[in-house]
């Protein structure tokens, strides 16, 4: 893993001590890709700056009780709420999902009331969803379809089918929806001249091309009655 810029990882790390009542230089070391003595040095840069860390000798570190609380708290059935996402999120074969929503209520976790850090720790080790997805196909490709949906972006995929077909195909992405654990692609198919669904993890490759289109004069529940309805 390519280390981070050091300003990102103090970033990083003040909301890390921020999301947490307490956190070990070991899970800060492993989370960053860097050695105990780094994340030393960071901890105490961060002191330097004005940041009140507490070091709980054989425990690890935290943040002064009190300090940057924001003027909006979440409620514990709120917080609660957030961490059986995260929980969710963590089974999804997607992992640019994954990576996008653990690190977005990271964030989120990082303002909750000093009182919340502690629970939201324990529930976290106590929300368990079974399903072992280590015979699954994975994927990584499920932000950058997000972004070129929004921003009408002609997708280059290379696809291997359920069939086990191969193909190229330059695709007009629409949607986005779920079904029994997969996710799949709603697109205009350029090949086929017509709306076709891609499972996203059987993309074995997606590349973003310059090229933009016209949106589609459609909504995701007239595609539905008019592609979905009859099958």
């Amino acid at each position: 893993m390519e280390e981070k810029p050091r300003l990102s990882r103090l970033t990083a790390i003040l909301t890390q001590l921020q999301s947490k009542r307490i956190i070990t230089a070991k899970q800060l070391a492993e989370r960053h890709d860097v050695s105990l003595r780094t994340i030393y040095r960071d901890i105490r840069t961060l002191e330097k700056s004005g940041i009140p860390i507490v070091t709980e000798e054989g425990k690890g570190y935290s943040i002064m009780e009190g300090y940057h609380l924001p003027p909006v708290l979440f409620t514990e059935e709120e917080a609660n709420a957030l961490i059986t996402i995260e929980q969710l999120a963590i089974k999804n074969k997607d992992l640019s999902l994954v990576k996008n929503v653990s690190g977005a209520i990271e964030k989120i976790k990082a303002i909750l009331r000093y009182s919340q850090k502690g629970n939201a720790d324990l529930l976290a080790d106590r929300v368990y969803f079974s399903g072992n997805n280590s015979e699954e196909k994975t994927s990584n490709n499920l932000m950058q379809i997000q972004s070129a949906i929004t921003q009408f972006k002609v997708l280059t995929i290379d696809y291997f089918s359920s069939e086990n077909k191969r193909s190229t195909r330059n695709i007009e992405p629409f949607a986005i929806y779920s079904i029994h654990g997969d996710f799949l692609l709603v697109a205009f198919c350029r090949l086929r001249k017509d709306f076709r669904h891609f499972r996203i993890d059987f993309i074995e490759k997606l590349t973003t091309k310059g090229e933009t289109f016209t949106p589609h004069n459609m909504t995701i529940k007239e595609y539905f009655e008019k592609y979905v309805k009859n099958q």
